[in-house]
């Protein structure tokens, strides 16, 4: 077979694999591709989860985690009812939500894996200040949950690693050689900027913006989303790689894009009754 002929023999199974595995986002109704189980990620990540529980610090301060739990279940509740009303299926109808709060003052961080478990650090609090505050940085982790975000990367990943490595093959390792010439002359991979790290952004502005929604829906002050992000920033600042460099949008981008969005997000997503 000649290379152009192979050329368009991948490109058509390639197409039919990403239209076979074809989905959307909850909400936003972007295009994802999903080619592993979701069924499966989510065990892989309660696995993870357990493993990571065993190995922490878990806090001993049960009325932060009693706070955290609250506006969890008040989210689970929402997104629960607001699907319901839309009549959709739930993207959370098979989650088994789990929280914990981990003893670590320097990490700012809070994630939540697929399947609904979540941890917070304490560290992240200094940021947070108060409840709305956390509310508006868990609405933002589950949304990363809600919205299949690892099943995507991790077919996304897949995907690309299988396309780059038969092109570089065909290119005779032309792909590989740039690669590293340019990863040996600046330190930078150029997969990783060009095609990686737009990907999480855009992952991250997702969620950023369904986090705002589940906030909304339980009735948290939206605005402190954008307070929260002045504040990580004064507090990473001079930390900050440039927005190419790294895998999420900038805290001044952010913080705009926040307040453009949050009269749209009162008036679509309005607080439920009840919760």
């Amino acid at each position: 077979m000649k290379r152009r002929q192979f050329l368009t023999y991948l490109g058509c199974g390639c197409c039919a694999l990403a239209i076979n595995a074809c989905a959307t986002t909850p909400i936003t109704g972007r295009k994802q591709l999903k080619i592993y189980p979701e069924s499966m990620i989510n065990a892989q990540a309660a696995k993870a989860y357990n493993q990571f529980k065993k190995k922490a610090k878990l806090s001993k301060d049960l009325a932060t985690l009693n706070s955290i739990k609250t506006i969890g279940k008040k989210m689970e509740i929402a997104i629960g009812e607001y699907f319901k009303k839309q009549g959709k299926i739930d993207p959370t109808k098979n989650f088994q939500w789990e929280y914990i709060l981990v003893d670590d003052d320097k990490m700012l961080n809070a994630w939540c894996m697929p399947g609904g478990k979540i941890a917070v650090y304490s560290g992240i609090l200094k940021v947070t200040k108060n409840t709305d505050g956390l509310a508006n940085v868990m609405g933002h982790e589950i949304a990363h949950a809600v919205a299949k975000h690892s099943v995507e990367r991790a077919s996304a990943a897949t995907a690309l690693n299988v396309t780059t490595a038969v092109a570089d093959a065909l290119l005779g390792g032309a792909i590989s050689r740039t690669r590293n010439t340019v990863g040996q002359t600046t330190g930078v991979d150029i997969l990783k900027v060009g095609i990686f790290n737009p990907f999480t952004r855009k992952q991250e502005t997702e969620a950023d913006y369904l986090g705002l929604a589940f906030s909304s829906l339980t009735g948290y002050d939206l605005l402190e989303a954008s307070e929260l992000w002045a504040r990580m920033g004064k507090l990473q600042k001079g930390k900050i790689p440039p927005q190419f460099l790294s895998t999420h949008p900038s805290p001044s981008n952010r913080i705009r894009q926040i307040k453009l969005w949050i009269p749209e997000i009162k008036a679509r997503f309005p607080r439920i009754k009840g919760i």
